[in-house]
């Protein structure tokens, strides 16, 4: 029997990466995102492989439309194996020049969402033994300045899913928190400014990072040896091993980092202070 994979945020980015990686491996899909149009065309892409793949219109920050794709997915398939909490947002900008709306909208897409379809899909994975998985960030184990909302909603989801896993632990429910780093995706073009608006383009060098594939790849190995974190690209595993070993140098070095980047919220944060 073909095992069912509930993908949220899955219209593009690792979302998107994922469903595919699943697809080739013979996985049955449910998918949701805000965006339809784009998910129709992951559904084209992943039902190539000869599977059976389902999309559902839907906002994580929601939660009657959480429980509603969790029920859409029921019907569809009759259970579920594998949650994938995927939907994510960012932020760029400083936290005294940020709304409080948009800080909690990135709160409630990165952690409510991931609570809801937790809580909606877990008798389902109790009953399959099944694995849930959130993509999570290095910045929810190292604070990002002028990323304080993300940060703040990644550290939410690593302890939610801690506790999970730890109440879990002798139900034979698996329980993964991934760390992706930087990898190459949609997530910094959509990331919100100081005004609550889309930036429409990334601070990164997309090319020269991780590419969404890659990442799917190692994800789904990762879950296939049933590992309890993944930490993702060799500057992920440094930042982590450091800020535990000397944090108030990590200070210093991680503010100079996200000082370099192009049109820096850090830059005239440092000129008002002098």
């Amino acid at each position: 029997m073909k095992k069912i994979v509930v993908i949220t945020g899955a219209s593009s980015g690792i979302g998107k990466a994922l469903a595919i990686e699943y697809a080739k491996n013979g996985y049955h899909l449910s998918l949701c995102a805000r965006n339809l149009t784009a998910l129709q065309e992951v559904k084209k892409l992943c039902s190539n492989f000869g599977i059976q793949c389902e999309i559902f219109k839907a906002d994580v920050s929601c939660k009657e439309e959480c429980k509603n794709f969790i029920q859409f997915t029921i019907q569809k398939f009759q259970r579920m194996d594998i949650l994938i909490n995927n939907a994510g947002i960012s932020m760029r900008a400083l936290f005294n020049e940020c709304d409080l709306e948009d800080f909690e909208k990135v709160m409630n897409v990165n952690f409510w969402g991931t609570v809801y379809c937790t809580k909606f899909s877990l008798p389902y994975i109790q009953e399959s033994k099944g694995s849930i998985i959130g993509i999570s960030s290095i910045a929810g184990y190292r604070g990002l300045p002028a990323r304080s909302g993300y940060s703040a909603s990644k550290f939410a989801m690593n302890g939610f899913l801690e506790s999970l896993r730890t109440e879990l632990l002798y139900s034979g429910v698996h329980v993964m928190t991934v760390a992706p780093g930087f990898t190459a995706s949609n997530i910094r073009n959509t990331a919100l400014d100081g005004k609550g608006k889309a930036q429409k383009e990334s601070p990164l060098d997309e090319n020269q990072i991780m590419s969404s594939e890659e990442c799917a790849k190692r994800i789904y190995r990762a879950f296939q040896k049933k590992k309890r974190t993944l930490i993702l690209t060799r500057q992920g595993k440094l930042t982590v091993f450091f800020n535990k070993l000397l944090p108030s140098w990590m200070d210093k070095k991680v503010y100079q980092h996200f000082e370099n980047e192009p049109n820096s919220p850090l830059k005239n944060s440092k000129k008002s202070t002098n």
